[in-house]
């Protein structure tokens, strides 16, 4: 018997963008977040916050409780990136 999903958990980009995937019923944001993989496979680390921006912002029509874990863990990731450069630069 399988165990029942944790939605508390933060997810990481990858598996966030992979839900998306796998879960959103929306054609449109299925194949945003296939070339948001595409894109990360390619370009790697310096391309991921770009590209989970645009999952993040395609995303907007879908519910439920997969929808706002990828949602909370997507928005999580952006803002700890935008910490992590604003205390580089000085600013925080």
């Amino acid at each position: 018997m399988g165990q029942e999903p944790d939605y508390d958990r933060d997810l990481g980009v990858i598996e966030a963008i992979t839900y998306v995937t796998r879960s959103c019923p929306s054609g449109v944001v299925v194949a945003a977040a296939e070339q948001a993989l595409d894109a990360i496979k390619a370009g790697g680390g310096p391309v991921m916050k770009q590209q989970a921006y645009l999952v993040l912002t395609t995303m907007k029509g879908w519910r439920g409780e997969r929808a706002t874990q990828v949602h909370r863990s997507l928005t999580r990731y952006l803002e700890q990136d935008s910490d992590v450069a604003a205390s580089e630069d000085g600013r925080s």
